[in-house]
């Protein structure tokens, strides 16, 4: 089935049924009254697109997870990861992909991403990824200000990524809810959001909070910090109140009464608490991150990740310590104070630590190469004696930041049973030679460089029609 025709077959295909529960918990006798927060209010309606069985055979397999395969096969069958190993029979039917010369991984996933929310062409009516009216906006959700016409979305397709998360901006102490999509055309954000995917939440420490606010904002506490110590006791008083209005709603969950006055705010807050939501935050220095672990054991939270984070080779043991994942650039840093220290070493160095080492973008063209992103840190890492293999640089890409966002059971590996999320590479995907020539999302192809059928693009690219065009 070609591409557009999928699209549309897919979008009528949409369920419109809640992936985790869109409304609230039914109750019965003495508490047939009660009430209880929607935590799915806006449930993804994802439908995977039509797919084949097609077995690749005779590549060079990178399973995900730090496994090679030389000249392995990779089976898919209903959107699913079949079997991968060596000399595999292709079942009756089966397309059949010649891999020789080529290497198979699974897709990428951008654990930091704000395409959608600050799309293309930048223009600030397109302009969606901070909300700068408080220090403190827990309540916003990016998902509610992406637009899926961003044409970025084909362009990292076409760079192998499958996933990725789309995070507010770091302008506040805390941002907002991310949401992790499916990279797929889609008609809405609900028909890309991942299944299941647990949500997230953005928070950012460092000169971005402090700089947005302290130059023009408001007398803090009333409106915003001016500092880091601002910024920390922002953070701090949000979450006591956080664990008072978690309080109010157990209390009235186990003795009734008049149930808590909704604070959508404080919704996602609790949720953190909960361990519903995984909070990804911005954060440079090592010092400010050693502070963000102390603070989050004072109230009961986990940092899933710290993003950007160009000083972690400094903590790394701590990070390993704390199972707390680090998403990193490659090689850009020095733009600012707090990024001043970082060195190419960073990513390889926390791997060799033990640590859970991203590679991530923050950026609609860096998403675009992020293999060759991994393939600057593998290298600078090899320069000063850290020897890691090139499959097992690949969980920088895949597994690590599936781990990060609560996916790696669906996805991030090429393991039987999980989402046939698959790329396969012109050769070795950490050359600058080297590009993505077929994409699949849970088995169905999506992008195939040779097929035009197989390149999506946006409605927003194809225009207006001109003034005689429409007669």
């Amino acid at each position: 089935m070609k591409l557009k025709s999928a699209i549309l077959a897919a979008g009528l295909a949409v369920s419109l049924a809640a992936c985790g529960g869109g409304s609230s918990d039914e109750v019965s006798g003495d508490d047939a009254e009660k009430i209880s927060i929607n935590k799915d209010p806006f449930p993804s309606t994802y439908t995977a697109y039509p797919s084949e069985t097609v077995l690749i055979t005779g590549a060079t397999v990178f399973d995900g997870v730090g496994g090679e395969i030389q000249n392995g096969d990779v089976l898919l069958v209903d959107g699913k990861i079949s079997a991968i190993g060596e000399g595999l029979e292709a079942p009756e039917g089966a397309t059949v992909i010649d891999g020789t010369g080529k290497w198979v991984t699974p897709g990428i996933i951008d654990a930091h991403s704000h395409l959608g929310v600050y799309p293309s062409p930048s223009v600030s009516a397109l302009q969606d990824g901070n909300e700068i009216s408080a220090p403190v906006t827990a309540e916003v959700w990016a998902e509610h200000g992406l637009w899926p016409q961003d044409p970025n979305f084909t362009r990292a397709l076409a760079g192998g990524i499958t996933s990725l998360q789309i995070l507010p901006g770091s302008a506040n102490l805390f941002g907002g809810r991310g949401v992790i999509i499916k990279n797929v055309p889609a008609r809405t954000v609900q028909d890309m959001k991942f299944p299941g995917a647990p949500y997230t939440l953005k928070m950012a420490c460092g000169e971005n909070p402090k700089r947005v606010y302290g130059y023009g904002g408001g007398r803090f506490p009333g409106g915003a910090p001016y500092s880091r110590m601002g910024n920390v006791a922002g953070y701090r008083m949000a979450w006591a109140e956080a664990v008072e209005y978690k309080r109010a709603w157990e209390k009235y969950e186990k003795d009734g009464g008049e149930p808590p006055k909704r604070n959508l705010e404080l919704d996602t807050l609790k949720g953190v608490l909960d361990g519903d939501i995984l909070v990804h935050m911005h954060c440079y220095r090592a010092d400010e991150m050693a502070q963000i672990i102390d603070m989050s054991k004072e109230f009961g939270y986990k940092v899933t990740a710290f993003h950007h984070a160009v000083e972690s080779y400094k903590i790394a043991d701590i990070l390993a310590e704390e199972g707390i994942c680090s998403a990193m650039w490659a090689d850009w840093w020095g733009f600012k104070m707090e990024a001043y220290d970082g060195i190419r070493e960073n990513i390889p160095m926390v791997h060799a630590a033990g640590g859970c080492s991203i590679v991530h973008s923050d950026s609609d063209i860096g998403i675009q190469r992020l293999n060759q992103e991994a393939a600057k840190a593998l290298a600078d890492g090899r320069k000063v004696g850290i020897d890691i293999s090139k499959p097992e640089a690949w969980t920088w890409l895949s597994a690590n930041p599936a781990k990060s966002l609560g996916i790696f059971d669906q996805t991030g590996s090429l393991e039987v049973g999980k989402n046939a999320d698959v790329v396969i590479w012109s050769g070795d995907p950490y050359s600058v030679y080297t590009q993505a020539e077929k994409v699949f999302v849970d088995g169905a192809l999506m992008f195939d460089r040779d097929d035009e059928a197989y390149q999506p693009v946006m409605d927003f690219e194809l225009g207006q029609p001109g003034e005689g065009d429409a007669k």
